[in-house]
């Protein structure tokens, strides 16, 4: 099957890419014959200027509920080669996805699933977050993009969930602290699973927001929210924004159990 790479400008895109993708980006290259392009203006480094379609990705997941499980299917029906990490990779819940799931995809430990990616979903309930790092090998997120769907919700006391860190630190920021070398993105934690991927719902496309403290890092993420099918991210700044992120999730369970669906999500307007 042919591999189709679109770009505006790859060279102001390249430093979104791992030297991995790189390398074997460049050696698909060496083999197109080249084609002339209209000179234009340099463009600014955005969505529009990004690599939007290259060739298949390695990416971890660590976290194998309903937000992995439909992670890793959005990242298998896009091509990419997914390895699904879990305590108990054997339980049947995740040979029963594995069997249902298309694409190139299996279940592993935290410490094979890790190792594997060259990107990083970490999406594991909030109060085992620093457990599951633990377990996967904090070496094996050094470099990498980690998209960070996590969320500190407490629910000891009930419905609806209050939160276990919040407004002076976020888990976010913990996930970052814990991972000095990592470049981690805030992304996927405010909507529910059934809408992280094709988002599009019968009132309008919903809006995704981000925040992580390395720009290329992010670049990268509104690559893959584009796969996805999501327009242009809104970038809140730096892994603190995390605070108010995760704070809105909290509101979220309010709204839904209010409208009475949890396939609920926003979208920012502008007059």
């Amino acid at each position: 099957m042919p591999v189709i790479v679109r770009y505006v400008d790859l060279k102001a895109g390249w430093s979104v890419c791992s030297l991995e993708i790189q390398k074997r980006v460049g050696q698909i290259l060496t083999s197109i014959e080249p084609v002339h392009y209209a000179a234009q203006p340099k463009p600014r480094l955005t969505l529009e200027n990004t690599i939007t379609q290259m060739i298949s990705m390695k990416v971890g997941i660590l976290g194998s509920g309903q937000v992995g499980q439909a992670l890793g299917n959005g990242f298998a029906s896009k091509g990419h080669d997914v390895k699904l990490g879990s305590r108990t990779p054997d339980k049947q819940e995740l040979r029963d996805w594995l069997k249902a799931t298309k694409g190139k995809v299996g279940v592993a430990t935290f410490a094979e699933a890790s190792s594997h990616g060259e990107v990083l979903v970490f999406c594991p309930l909030g109060e085992a977050a620093e457990n599951v790092i633990k377990l996967a090998g904090e070496k094996n997120f050094d470099g990498k993009l980690v998209l960070d769907a996590t969320n500190p919700l407490d629910f000891s006391k009930g419905m609806p969930p209050g939160l276990f860190v919040g407004t002076t630190d976020s888990l976010g920021e913990r996930v970052q602290r814990w991972l000095p070398k990592a470049k981690v993105v805030k992304c996927f934690n405010i909507v529910n699973n059934q809408t992280m991927i094709n988002p599009r719902m019968k009132e309008g496309m919903p809006t995704m927001i981000i925040c992580g403290n390395d720009e290329n890092a992010k670049r990268q993420t509104a690559a893959i929210l584009n796969e996805f099918g999501w327009d242009e991210p809104i970038d809140i700044g730096g892994i603190d924004g995390a605070r108010w992120l995760e704070a809105y999730t909290a509101l979220w369970v309010r709204l839904s159990v209010k409208l009475g669906s949890w396939t609920i999500a926003a979208r920012i307007l502008r007059q």
